[in-house]
């Protein structure tokens, strides 16, 4: 069974920088696509960045390039998110989810979801 591990979330001001990272255990592709996601109350959930391990392909949502960036770690199976110059619009719960490619950045094509770190930033 697929288990990932978010953390690194918290509260921030304005400006502020965050990094979340996402643990992967036990997945039968030795490859993936690590996707992040954010929820905002009322707001369905959208894809902010994701990356292709093998290749370190990145996607980012138009509203977070140049602030955020995407990475693999050095630890096996584990995905960082930086976020830089954080807005009052981050805020919101994230997610990291798992899928073998990254053809699609769409939350329904994504199986395996960790449980969300919450990011507030205030103004």
């Amino acid at each position: 069974q697929v288990h990932l591990l978010e953390s690194g979330g918290g509260s921030v001001q304005a400006g502020g920088s965050l990094r979340l990272s996402c643990t992967v255990s036990v997945y039968s592709y030795r490859t993936f696509c690590m996707g992040w996601f954010r929820q905002a109350p009322g707001k369905e959930r959208e894809g902010v960045a994701r990356i292709y391990t093998p290749t370190g392909n990145q996607y980012y949502v138009d509203s977070v390039k140049g602030r955020f960036t995407i990475s693999v770690g050095n630890a096996p199976h584990t995905v960082y998110l930086q976020m830089n110059n954080l807005k009052p619009e981050d805020t919101a719960r994230y997610y990291c989810a798992v899928r073998p490619h990254c053809s699609s950045g769409s939350p329904g094509d994504f199986a395996a979801w960790g449980q969300g770190t919450q990011v507030t930033v205030s103004s």
